[in-house]
């Protein structure tokens, strides 16, 4: 049975959508750098997971499978027959799936900060066992300490405090039950089923999803685009924030114009 997803829309309905959806124990807000300069030329939609900012979270575990139907219902919810995906890490599977099961859906897939497969599996259920017996809370500082680049943290103590408190939002079990699906999801017997428009983008400094897990995705479909930003940690998005957006909008810039009715969202 899917959720229903909390999300924000942004700019002209009529324009052609880019849907984001981020990482796990993320919440909408992240996409912020995003929406903002996207949202004058496209139709922005921000979207949270299922037990993630807006998002009600039934008991676990779920699958990236179950995920994505989430997402699809949503998109047959207000209208859309298409979208440019835009997915970091746990969104980032979702968009693997949708790419390689629901290829009429996807335009052109952006994949940031993920991977094909998050290994080893245990210690996703181990996170989960964490997460459920001490709380979220307990780990949160240091979740967040892999998000960004050691400099920036630094520099900016209020970046860090505001995404620590953002994992903390997130409900215990829609984290743990997301934990769960990381460890039973590998995406790479699809890879070569993925047709969108593909851009694969790399944090120099990701702990979690380095530059070689991502250039097993760019390598696994075809004709895909890689580039790596540095200096960048696991939430690339934010740190270079106007670097990821300008590599957005010139990949959808570039993808095939689609004709049929009802394809231009």
């Amino acid at each position: 049975m899917t959720v229903a997803l909390g999300y924000e829309q942004h700019g002209d309905p009529a324009a052609p959508t880019v849907l984001f959806l981020g990482s796990l124990g993320s919440d909408r807000s992240m996409w912020t750098p995003q929406i903002r300069a996207l949202s004058p030329d496209l139709h922005v939609l921000a979207v949270d997971h299922r037990g993630h900012g807006g998002s009600p979270a039934p008991a676990g575990p779920y699958t990236v499978a179950e995920l994505a139907g989430d997402v699809v219902a949503l998109l047959d919810t207000l209208g859309l027959a298409e979208v440019h995906f835009v997915g970091l890490s746990l969104g980032g599977a979702v968009g693997q799936w949708l790419a390689a099961h629901h290829p009429e859906r996807i335009s052109t897939l952006t994949l940031l900060c993920t991977s094909a497969a998050f290994r080893p599996a245990q210690a996703w259920y181990n996170r989960a066992t964490s997460v459920r017996d001490d709380g979220l809370a307990s780990i949160a500082d240091s979740i967040v300490s892999r998000w960004f680049s050691p400099r920036l943290a630094e520099d900016a103590p209020e970046l860090v405090a505001r995404h620590v408190e953002m994992v903390k939002s997130t409900t215990d079990e829609g984290y743990a039950a997301c934990c769960e699906a990381l460890a039973t999801w590998d995406g790479r017997p699809d890879l070569g089923r993925i047709v969108a428009p593909t851009l694969v983008v790399a944090g120099e400094q990701d702990p979690a999803t380095p530059p070689s897990a991502m250039r097993e995705l760019a390598d696994g479909i075809t004709d895909s685009a890689f580039q790596v930003v540095s200096p960048g940690a696991h939430l690339a998005s934010v740190e270079q924030a106007a670097r990821i957006t300008a590599l957005i909008r010139e990949h959808i810039a570039q993808a095939p114009a689609h004709t049929e009715e009802g394809s231009g969202s």
